[in-house]
């Protein structure tokens, strides 16, 4: 067992530490036992940060000049739009929003994979060809069955919340002592 010391700033602040894994193990634990009511309402809150933003994004078109302004315009337009249309269709959005990312994710896989094995050829070695193979398997996992690979992925979700949420209670004991 390491000795390091911890900075006073987060000893000082270890209940903050041990409030965050509670929630985690909490968080994990409602979407262990009510998965689509759970889903239903992050997703729900997803759509309101989104259509907050969207229209904070709006705002920044005509106050900050630093961005150019057709980029705030069209987020704020896609935030908007994002953020209507998950909270008026709450159930459909809590299937499509976790799809929409598993796609992302196989898509990059894809990329990544190809990538990686051009590396490979490139003096990458052999271990550059293996996690191409591995990006481009994983990515065609994910794109073969999106909807499936998005239930797996809420399954994941729970493991790495409670995972997660008891080492930062161990770590907010740890820091307090």
């Amino acid at each position: 067992m390491s000795t390091t010391a911890v900075p006073s700033q987060q000893s000082n602040i270890w209940w903050v530490f041990l409030l965050q894994g509670f929630m985690a193990i909490i968080l994990g634990l409602m979407f262990l036992t009510a998965p689509g009511a759970t889903l239903v309402v992050l997703v729900t809150f997803l759509g309101f940060y989104w259509l907050i933003t969207g229209v904070l994004a709006l705002v920044r078109v005509f106050v900050d000049r630093s961005v150019p302004w057709i980029w705030s315009l069209l987020v704020g337009i896609v935030g908007i739009l994002a953020g209507i249309f998950v909270l008026h269709h709450p159930l459909l959005a809590a299937l499509t929003v976790p799809t929409a990312l598993v796609i992302i994710l196989g898509v990059q896989g894809l990329i990544m994979g190809v990538l990686d094995i051009i590396g490979g050829f490139k003096g990458g070695g052999f271990g550059s060809f293996i996690l191409g193979a591995i990006n481009i398997l994983v990515g065609m996992l994910l794109l073969g069955s999106p909807i499936a690979a998005a239930l797996a992925v809420l399954l994941v979700f729970v493991v790495l919340l409670v995972v997660q949420g008891v080492a930062l209670i161990v770590w907010g004991f740890r820091v307090r002592a």
